[in-house]
């Protein structure tokens, strides 16, 4: 037996995560992956992003102190391998590259800023042939606070997927247009209409959250009409409310129900009535593909470098 530890950064738009991963291999049998730490922070990126175009002093240095402690964490842990991996705030911001070269400069952390097809592929590479069906066809909806991943799978393959800048940071400030919204309503319609029993697979905090709070068991679906009725019950409640009451973190009570919208029009315009939840994400898919790629060239007999 063999165990790796990969680390993964999310630096999302709403928060930034690491996790730490042990990767077990045994001979003869498929690896297997289990988290072994995950730590998330509300950095919330947009926020300045997308009203002000640049990532502002106070989340620069809040991100730095972020990493520096990200950087001790993986030490620590003693992680093999990372990739850190910023979306659709860190595209967007004026201020990027300059916020780029500071973490690796001050924290020794390099981050790679991915677009979004970049992001679909690497989400993809995780776990969801457990979920998939060959002879069902599924609509996979990554919803951020910046942007949301869509992903078409039919027969058990991937059959188109794209990017689209509507997030929940977004929506909280009033940026997404009714054409914004047509336009997303049309890629589903016309890449789902000659699909039969089709199913949502969503991914992201909020809609793990959502799951969790319905009580559902695990691998169970939530149904769109339980996840209409939570709409509507958490637009009743204040925000205070969905704090003290529902116990939500303040950083998720606002955007939850952005979140939800997004996958409830999903459900919507593709005619899904079932919501798959897998615990994945970009995360889970930068250890992945981490592993394999680390894998590769060790069969070619290519030096990798440690963290």
């Amino acid at each position: 037996m063999r165990i790796r530890k990969f680390g993964a950064i999310d630096i999302g738009s709403n928060a930034i995560r690491l996790l730490v991963a042990n990767v077990i291999e045994e001979e003869n049998k498929e690896p297997k992956f289990k988290k072994s730490s995950l730590v998330r922070v509300p950095v919330r990126l947009g926020q300045d992003v997308f009203m002000n175009g640049e990532i502002s002093k106070i989340n620069i240095d809040r991100m730095t102190k972020a990493m520096k402690s990200y950087r001790l964490l993986m030490d620590v842990h003693g992680v093999e391998m990372y990739m850190a991996c910023a979306t659709s705030a860190m595209r967007d911001a004026k201020n990027g590259a300059a916020v780029v070269e500071r973490i690796k400069k001050k924290a020794d952390i390099n981050i790679e800023i991915i677009d979004g097809k970049r992001e679909a592929e690497i989400i993809a590479s995780t776990d969801l042939h457990n979920v998939i069906e060959k002879e069902k066809d599924y609509l996979y909806v990554d919803v951020g606070g910046g942007s949301t991943e869509l992903t078409i799978f039919s027969s058990g393959k991937i059959k188109t997927s794209r990017s689209f800048q509507i997030g929940t940071v977004r929506l909280l400030n009033e940026m997404i247009t009714n054409d914004d919204w047509k336009e997303v309503e049309k890629w589903i319609k016309r890449n789902t209409k000659d699909l039969k029993r089709l199913s949502l697979i969503g991914s992201g905090g909020n809609i793990n959250k959502l799951h969790k709070m319905s009580g559902t068991a695990i691998g169970e679906p939530l149904s769109f009409i339980y996840l209409n009725a939570q709409y509507q019950f958490l637009q009743s409640l204040t925000y205070e409310q969905r704090i003290s009451e529902l116990g939500l973190n303040p950083d998720r009570a606002d955007v939850i129900i952005p979140a939800t919208r997004i996958y409830l029009s999903a459900c919507k315009w593709s005619g899904a009535q079932k919501i798959f939840v897998p615990k994945i994400g970009l995360a889970d898919g930068i250890i992945k593909t981490l592993f394999f790629e680390s894998s590769k060239k060790l069969q070619k007999g290519t030096n990798i470098l440690n963290v």
